[in-house]
């Protein structure tokens, strides 16, 4: 078996004085660790953490025989669709498509005054792992994903994933632009990835599988569902628990569109997975998601040490194990956590991209054809506009 070189992550660079005296005024004590399911899986050290990738040569002697990356001669064009499930994955994201210019900042900022310091404390952490987070997703899609997947349908979604996220990206950036005045703190958040360690930590997680020359396309796509489906689903919680307040609409609107289009982006990941045919094994995928759900905690406990009203890490911590549960059943993999969604205003929030303001955006779009299907564009009738 061929090793792969271990790559020792970098110790997180430490942050100057300046940002650190500019974020004093959030510092809080952290709560408890238990009461939690541990992972059968040992911790993960840097070096762990770059090998987890580690697979055997026949398992990627097996890709070449896998449908979905096999050298397509007919890739360039799209006609005749033979992927119909992925196709309609790509339509969805089109009709959702939306920009930053949609979202109205303009009764946050007094708003954002008003939150407590601790408050100010979380969602600054959410919005800092946001902001870089979707770069690095987008750093998958364009350096491995796009070039690997020799599927046209699944290509189109990629490239369309592509876009969103960079509106992703811009619309985290406006969000700390527009609420952190203190140009020093400003620039730490824009920078956590190296001054926040929990952020570096979750970064260097999701590298590490860029990275990796011997981790299957399997494991990767297991991988980014996780970065997409846990990674992401703490933070768009905290927010949604905002708007549960009715405060700061700007920031749980744009919330609202980003968390819809995370979820057709871990759902579209699963749906590959589903195609596949030579898959990672159960106890493989469950390495992969326990990994992820151990970091995600470990983030929240930084992000959000004291308990909020109707928010706190334990709470949190769990809605984490939910999740995760979920995924790995998507994935075709029995509950590992088993536990209920802690949070009665994420109930009707769901990550597969199905809320009541995706169905009526897709409502709006369908009228303009964008999400039907070829035939009945063209059938003629009798209440046509002219």
């Amino acid at each position: 078996m061929t090793k792969m070189p271990v790559q020792h992550a970098q110790p997180p660079r430490t942050p100057t004085k300046s940002p650190s005296k500019a974020l004093s005024h959030l510092s809080m004590n952290s709560p408890s660790k238990d009461g939690f399911r541990k992972s059968p899986f040992k911790p993960r050290t840097p070096s762990k953490i770059a090998k987890i990738a580690e697979y055997s040569e026949n398992e990627n002697a097996n890709e070449q025989d896998e449908p979905l990356l096999r050298e397509n001669p007919n890739r360039f064009v799209i006609f005749p669709i033979r992927y119909h499930d992925i196709w309609q994955m790509y339509k969805k994201a089109v009709a959702s498509f939306w920009t930053t210019e949609e979202v109205d900042l303009s009764k946050d900022v007094q708003q954002w005054e008003a939150l407590t310091a601790n408050e100010k404390h979380f969602i600054s952490h959410v919005l800092a792992f946001f902001a870089a987070s979707d770069g690095i997703v987008n750093e998958n899609l364009v350096e491995r994903f796009s070039q690997e997947v020799q599927i046209t349908e699944a290509r189109f979604f990629y490239g369309f994933q592509i876009a969103i996220e960079n509106i992703h990206s811009e619309m985290y950036s406006l969000l700390i632009d527009t609420y952190i005045k203190d140009p020093v703190q400003r620039d730490y958040l824009f920078n956590a990835v190296e001054t926040m360690p929990s952020v570096r930590k979750k970064a260097d997680w999701a590298l590490s599988w860029i990275n990796s020359s011997n981790a299957t396309y399997g494991e990767r796509v297991v991988a980014f569902a996780s970065v997409e489906g846990i990674f992401f689903s703490g933070s768009f919680a905290s927010i949604f628990w905002l708007r549960k307040r009715g405060i700061m609409p700007g920031l749980t609107f744009s919330n609202e569109l980003i968390s819809r289009d995370e979820g057709l982006h871990c759902d579209f990941a699963c749906l590959m997975f589903s195609h596949l045919v030579n898959k990672p094994s159960k106890e493989r995928i469950l390495e992969i998601i326990c990994d992820a759900v151990q970091i995600e905690q470990e983030f929240l406990t930084v992000a959000l040490p004291c308990s909020l009203l109707g928010m706190n890490c334990t709470l949190m911590k769990r809605y984490i194990e939910f999740v995760a549960d979920r995924l790995l059943l998507e994935l075709g993999v029995p509950k590992f956590y088993k536990v209920e969604n802690p949070f009665d205003f994420m109930e009707n929030i769901s990550l597969e991209g199905k809320t009541n303001f995706f169905e009526k955006r897709v409502g709006e779009y369908a009228k303009a054809g964008v999400m039907n299907n070829r035939d009945t564009q063209f059938v003629f009738t009798t209440d046509a506009e002219f």
